[in-house]
């Protein structure tokens, strides 16, 4: 069995408050223990080993793990550097319109930074009227609101709707760079650093056309050949968004693995290596917790937990259509209750 743990970043909060909190995976002093842990207990595999476990048909190591890091943020030095010392390498997910150009950065961060950091008391946006931001909890409710149906719509309409929030609230683009440059990419894959695509832009995989879909996939590989040198054919679903469609134009661009954010291990001989699973990891992943998300029943947990909170979801989607505060028709009211599922998968965010 391979287990794929989920980072983004190791980080201590204080050191950005610019950016969206949730996007720590772990403190560096927490990432430290986890990492020591794994030591240990477990063999940390290359993904060049899990290619060649797959080509030959052969077993990985027992107790295999492979450590991710998904959207290259610019203090991956800190994780990095805690790996080095344990000699254990990892793979970075790199989202390759980003490096070089820090007046970029990611939908949530931009969102987050306006939402939260802002003089304005409320705002009005379509489709939600205006949106209470008068203390903390009221900001960071109207900020799940418009992230949740960011990841409903097209990346066109979403990108567009991130510029109006940042422009209603004066919101300014950031002096410091999100993601690595090309040149601390580089040095990091000659330091053993693992680089593999996950789009140019990072959006949405389903909410794109067929044609940007496409132009994602192939420019992302390409961009990462041009600058990177030999890249392996690996790619990360962002956001872990995926369906048969995207999938499809991997496979047609000869990708031999993708990664989702399902959770779960996987048995590479059984497996669909275009759906593979993985452990995320977050600022609440305590070292108890971590054991038990290693251990194989501990993917059982979490999947049971993913379950129960889906029906609770589903739950109140029944109980706010009934009371009228969302006006649909009956059909439309059958449909979003029945598929509840489906939108929970394409809202996942890891």
């Amino acid at each position: 069995m391979l287990r794929v743990l989920t980072y983004h970043r190791v980080a201590n909060l204080q050191d950005s408050p610019t950016l969206h909190p949730q996007i720590i995976s772990a403190t560096p002093a927490n990432f430290e223990k986890q990492m020591r842990l794994v030591a240990t207990k477990y063999q940390v595999v290359s993904m060049p080993q899990v290619l060649e476990a797959i080509a030959k048909k052969v077993s990985l190591p027992p107790r295999a793990i492979l450590i991710t890091f998904d959207d290259a943020y610019f203090d991956f030095g800190l994780a990095w550097s805690i790996l080095k010392a344990l000699k254990m390498t990892a793979t970075l997910f790199v989202p390759t319109a980003y490096p070089d150009h820090p007046e970029c950065a990611f939908w949530w961060d931009r969102l987050y930074r306006a939402m939260m950091n802002s003089s304005h008391r409320d705002l009005q946006l379509a489709p939600f009227g205006v949106l209470p931001l008068s203390d903390a909890k009221m900001r960071t409710e109207s900020l799940k609101q418009v992230q949740n149906h960011i990841k409903n719509i097209s990346h066109r309409d979403a990108t567009a709707l991130v510029d109006e929030v940042c422009e209603k609230l004066d919101s300014k683009p950031a002096v410091q760079k999100s993601v690595l440059s090309w040149k601390e990419l580089r040095q990091l894959a000659k330091e053993g650093v693992t680089m593999c695509a996950h789009t140019q832009t990072h959006p949405i995989m389903t909410q794109l056309t067929p044609e940007d879909l496409r132009r994602e996939v192939v420019g992302s590989q390409d961009d990462l050949k041009r600058e990177i040198g030999e890249t392996l054919p690996i790619f990360c679903y962002p956001s872990g968004s995926h369906d048969d469609a995207v999938v499809k134009v991997l496979r047609e661009e000869n990708f031999t693995v993708a990664f989702t954010t399902m959770k779960g291990q996987n048995d590479l001989r059984t497996a669909d290596l275009l759906r593979l699973r993985r452990t995320n990891m977050t600022r609440r992943t305590s070292l108890p917790i971590f054991r038990v998300k290693l251990m194989r029943w501990g993917s059982y947990v979490d999947r049971w937990r993913q379950k129960r909170k889906l029906r609770k979801r589903k739950k109140d989607l029944r109980a706010a259509l009934s009371s009228g505060s969302v006006r649909v028709g009956f059909w439309a009211k059958l449909f979003v209750i029945e598929h509840a599922d489906v939108f929970s998968r394409l809202r996942q965010n890891e």
